[in-house]
């Protein structure tokens, strides 16, 4: 494990979105969906998302999410995923979604 600062932390914009669209992206090398994330004053970002072990589909919908606003965009096949959607990794193709755990503003910063 590397130690950062505080500064450093407080450089990842983490902000609180919520799941409007999901898709199946068969073209990802690994199981995948293609979400889109309104993050409303911030406006909608799509993510590449590996969490289709334990989520379905339409339980995604509407779900509120934690995501990395301020990464640049990468190219996943033919998709570009804006944000990095953050979840618990528990093992391969496991993960988590992190969550608030109560509704909250769209957009909202983590602090």
């Amino acid at each position: 494990m590397t130690d950062i600062t505080y500064d450093d932390f407080a450089r990842v914009d983490i902000r609180v979105g919520r799941i409007i669209q999901v898709v199946d992206f068969p073209k990802a090398r690994k199981p995948a969906y293609k979400l889109r994330i309104d993050f409303g004053a911030l406006g909608v970002k799509t993510s590449s998302a590996q969490i289709t072990k334990h989520y379905a589909r339409e339980d995604l919908q509407d779900r509120l999410v934690l995501a990395v606003v301020n990464f640049p965009p990468r190219q996943i096949a033919d998709f570009f995923s804006e944000v990095l959607t953050l979840g618990v990794m528990l093992g391969d193709a496991d993960v988590a979604l992190v969550q608030p755990d109560r509704d909250v503003p769209l957009g909202s910063r983590i602090a």
